[in-house]
């Protein structure tokens, strides 16, 4: 059995100035996407055998609404300060140390890192031509090798990327009231 990285960009985020990025709550609208994400994974069984997320508050929001979506006991969030504004060869470092019996990793950040290490393992040709590949709570889905210790430029196989537009209308009609 192969291993997926999964990275999913937090949701839309309130843009206060007054604000330190790193503290910048979820919109409702940010809320109701991550949800739609995770009932989404939820509903095609596609469950991580480990998470981890940017400690910044928008990355930990969107990681626990997921984290409770996919309504798996015992399926905690690892924080990880790599996955802030580090770059994506930091990002590389977390999934080098990321437990190997993982076969479904989930990774919780932010653009650009998360679109730089995307182009980076599946190699920009093979890639949907779009300005935007992960806009906010879209997720990626990367059939990787086995071995995450050098993880080299194409050595992954992208299987999808899915939006909350892009689900269907019944799981786009959940209201996020919390």
């Amino acid at each position: 059995m192969s291993r997926e990285l999964w990275l999913l960009r937090h949701g839309k985020a309130d843009r206060n100035m007054a604000m330190e990025d790193f503290d910048r709550p979820l919109k409702k609208r940010g809320k109701r996407a991550a949800e739609q994400i995770g009932v989404w994974l939820h509903d095609q069984r596609l469950i991580p055998d480990w998470i981890a997320s940017s400690p910044a508050k928008r990355a930990i929001s969107t990681a626990k609404i997921v984290q409770k979506a996919l309504a798996v006991d015992g399926l905690g969030i690892t924080l990880d300060k790599r996955l802030y504004q580090e770059g994506f060869e930091r990002l590389k470092l977390v999934l080098a140390e990321c437990p190997s019996e993982a076969r479904r990793v989930l990774l919780v950040g932010h653009n650009p890192e998360l679109e730089d290490l995307l182009i980076h393992l599946a190699g920009s040709d093979n890639l949907p031509d779009t300005d935007k590949l992960l806009p906010t709570a879209a997720l990626a889905r990367l059939i990787m090798p086995d071995d995450w210790t050098h993880l080299k430029a194409g050595c992954a196989s992208l299987l999808s990327i899915t939006s909350p537009k892009s689900l269907p209308d019944e799981a786009a009609n959940l209201s996020w009231d919390r």
